[in-house]
């Protein structure tokens, strides 16, 4: 058996070799962290500190401007989130509970979509409906008319139709996951029971989808308050949201200041709404 001095002597040992060892973990943990403040933490704290010139706040917030990008920021998110909560939720049954060929396929093809540049999604609808899109020039061929009909491109309308085509996806996948989780046996038993597809739908297959559902949505709505490319490529010059507002601030009046506003506004509303969406991800294990 071991003497108290030997055991006082190992333990001292002990904690001197833990003492030596303590440093390493902070020397790998140095760089990466050197790196975030170098690339992403000064530069924030610049422009945290140049928006708070005297009278900045008060100036930005009070304007006209702003307040109109904040509410067109608001209802294109919010309008953007429940389209694409609804069109995902209906091409996600099909794809998940409707056999036709290829459907593995178009379920692979989704996570290869979510990989995309938003602004070719807007490229793409301005080859199909813009000025000299392809449906106008099949509209003045018909017709013989020197114009086509279609121009919501340049609306706050066109904006939405491109967000609810780029985002969706992103409501799709998580749904896609959930489906696959589904007990079949359950809507086999429904079925038996003599409930129609609709009701089918309605009381077994929504309430376990609906944390996907929270999941995708919280994380749609994040991404359209932040979203830029589309409202820049489609050209919709009556359209002014926040991230627009701050590259005419910035870029346009070399307002850098008002600039700087904006964009920590933008920034508070979306770290918020982001950490409501990993509470939700982490309630529905998305």
């Amino acid at each position: 058996m071991a003497s108290p001095a030997l055991l006082t002597r190992q333990g001292s040992r002990t904690r001197a070799a833990s003492a030596r060892r303590l440093p390493a973990p902070l020397l790998w943990a140095a760089p990466p962290v050197l790196a975030l403040a170098v690339v992403f933490l000064y530069p924030l704290a610049l422009v945290v500190r140049e928006s708070l010139a005297p009278g900045a706040y008060a100036e930005v917030l009070a304007s006209p401007s702003f307040r109109d990008a904040l509410v067109t920021t608001v209802w294109l998110a919010a309008a953007a989130t429940a389209g694409c909560l609804v069109l995902g939720f209906a091409l996600a049954l099909v794809i998940a509970f409707v056999p036709f060929p290829g459907a593995r396929a178009v379920a692979r093809f989704i996570d290869v979509f979510l990989s995309f540049p938003s602004f070719l999604i807007t490229l793409a609808l301005l080859f199909v409906y813009g000025t000299a899109g392809v449906a106008n020039g099949l509209w003045t061929d018909a017709t013989g008319a020197a114009t086509g009909p279609f121009r919501f491109l340049t609306t706050p309308w066109g904006v939405l139709l491109a967000e609810i085509t780029y985002f969706t996806p992103f409501v799709m996948r998580p749904l896609l996951a959930a489906f696959s989780q589904l007990e079949t046996a359950q809507l086999e038993a429904a079925s038996s029971l003599g409930a129609r597809p609709l009701r089918i739908v309605r009381r077994v297959i929504l309430p376990e989808a609906l944390p996907a559902l929270a999941a995708g949505g919280s994380l749609v709505l994040v991404m359209c308050l932040n979203e830029f490319g589309i409202v820049l490529f489609t050209g919709a010059k009556g359209v002014t949201t926040l991230p627009m507002l701050v590259y005419g601030k910035a870029i346009l009046e070399s307002d850098y200041a008002a600039a700087c506003v904006v964009a920590v506004v933008n920034v508070v509303i979306s770290v918020g709404l982001y950490a409501v969406y990993r509470v939700v991800s982490r309630r529905a294990g998305a």
